[in-house]
């Protein structure tokens, strides 16, 4: 009864290890999609092509449902694949949908009008293509009016963090948060908007300052799972046995992933 989680690279091991740790009794199946990675580079029609390729790959591994660790695809490639390419039979969920319910304070069946929120000024900071999609001030548009949403693209960070540089990681998450701070000076909260950032989370806090709210995604992505599976127990797969695929060097991304998650991690070719 296997689950897939999808990332282009090693972020979405820190939504894997939140969603076993909330349900210990469903085997997972982890594709990282490293060889393309990372994603926030590539333009949307690549994005969805990969997205779309990894989903059936997992499919192929018996998970019926694949959530989506990776905001680049989440914000790029899901709302089209839901549109016009997913069999019935099949679901794939994202990862903006829980931060988004949490942020304000209302379910995703909630279909009430957009109101006002108690947090008004939002920093977002996230891949160069998530920014360009826009696609979480859209979904936030439909639940909420009234946030000012400011977006930092964060250049150059997924590379440092899959490559365990931390020194230059802190860097750049401390130039982006400056630069986010000269266009909104007071932001109430913070996203990170990408599943590889919570491993810099404080730093993001650090960097903000304690009265700055900030949301990260691995936890809130666990309990909207468990929450899905109780009310769409069908939706467990066929699939029975965890395993870590990648598209890239088993040897060199097992390496990676085991310094990334300090414990040992071995994947195995896709």
């Amino acid at each position: 009864m296997a689950v897939g989680v999808f990332d282009s690279g090693l972020g979405g091991l820190t939504v894997l290890d939140a969603v076993s740790k909330r349900l210990p009794d469903v085997p997972f199946v982890y594709l990282g999609d490293n060889k393309h990675a990372p994603y926030g580079v590539r333009d949307a029609e690549d994005v969805y092509t990969l997205t779309c390729a990894a989903t059936e790959r997992l499919w192929d591994a018996g998970c019926d449902l694949v959530i989506l660790a990776c905001n680049t695809a989440s914000a790029a490639a899901l709302r089209r694949m839901q549109e016009s390419w997913i069999p019935r039979d099949k679901r794939v969920l994202g990862v903006f949908v829980p931060l988004i319910e949490a942020l304000t304070e209302r379910q995703w069946g909630d279909n009430s009008p957009p109101r006002e929120v108690a947090v008004q000024h939002v920093a977002l900071f996230a891949t160069p293509a998530t920014v360009r999609s826009r696609a979480f001030q859209r979904e936030l548009a439909f639940r909420a009016i009234g946030v000012d949403v400011e977006a930092q693209a964060c250049g150059g960070l997924v590379d440092a963090i899959e490559e365990g540089d931390m020194i230059l990681a802190e860097a750049l998450v401390r130039s982006h948060v400056d630069a986010l701070k000269r266009k909104m000076p007071t932001p109430q909260a913070a996203i990170l908007g990408c599943t590889h950032y919570p491993l810099m989370q404080e730093i993001f806090q650090d960097a903000l300052g304690p009265e700055v709210a900030v949301y990260s995604q691995a936890n809130l992505v666990a309990e909207s799972l468990a929450d899905y599976l109780d009310r769409h127990p069908n939706m467990k797969g066929p699939g029975a046995d965890s395993m870590f695929l990648t598209t890239g060097d088993p040897k060199r991304v097992s390496d990676h992933a085991t310094q990334f998650l300090r414990r040992r991690i071995q994947f195995e070719a896709a």
